[in-house]
């Protein structure tokens, strides 16, 4: 596998991590436990049973927390501090080829980490503003195929999962915009109504009889 290859999987992980980081490091875990790659050295604790058993029930317990229409937000708000530094983390291990981590990479991924959380954590806020829970689950269950989906090709095939991810950004940042834009018309309509409803009514013509003499 050549640098260039090693990079993206790097890139990849870290990103993947921002939407669902128990989700992500189990699969690391699990892929260098059954064999189906060879991880770096400092990935290499992924593979331990306790850190598979402790991000394999927080991966369960994300979830259902994920497909609660605003528990999803609350939970988005405190995985910042555990997304972003695994991210970090995940991006410079896979780079790492004796165990140090680089400063450089390590910002690198939590730059990663800390945009697709930014754009998972907005998407949600912004549909947590539909009265109705369906939109939630969609994007719910959408983010978890994603990230399997992405992390089964980060690992088989680098470029094609890059390719997917970029997709996947696009249509989150356009999912975003669409509802900002809905939500927006929404809030000048809003504010348009009572101002129009003050509005006195004037008819075409004057009918009104003369004043008498």
């Amino acid at each position: 596998m050549t640098e260039a290859h090693v990079f993206v999987i790097g890139i990849l992980l870290a990103w993947l991590a921002g939407i669902r980081v128990y989700l992500t490091v189990f699969g690391v875990g699990l892929a260098g436990l059954m064999g189906w790659v060879d991880l770096p050295p400092a990935l290499q604790a992924t593979e331990s049973w306790w850190v598979l058993g402790t991000s394999g029930a927080l991966a369960i317990t994300e979830f259902f927390a994920d497909k609660i229409p605003g528990v999803d937000s609350i939970w988005d708000l405190f995985q910042t501090l555990a997304r972003v530094p695994a991210g970090a983390f995940l991006a410079a291990a896979t780079l790492s080829t004796d165990g140090e981590l680089s400063t450089g990479v390590l910002a690198a991924g939590a730059g990663v980490a800390l945009a697709s959380h930014g754009l998972k954590a907005g998407t949600r806020a912004l549909l947590n503003t539909s009265p109705e829970p369906a939109s939630n689950w969609i994007a719910s269950a959408a983010e978890d195929g994603v990230v399997i989906g992405g992390l089964a090709l980060a690992l088989a095939h680098p470029w094609l999962a890059l390719i997917f991810v970029l997709g996947a950004s696009i249509i989150g940042a356009l999912v975003v915009w669409l509802v900002w834009r809905m939500l927006w018309r929404g809030i000048k309509r809003l504010f348009r109504t009572p101002a129009a409803a003050g509005t006195p009514v004037t008819g075409s013509g004057d009918h009104s009889l003369p004043p008498p003499h």
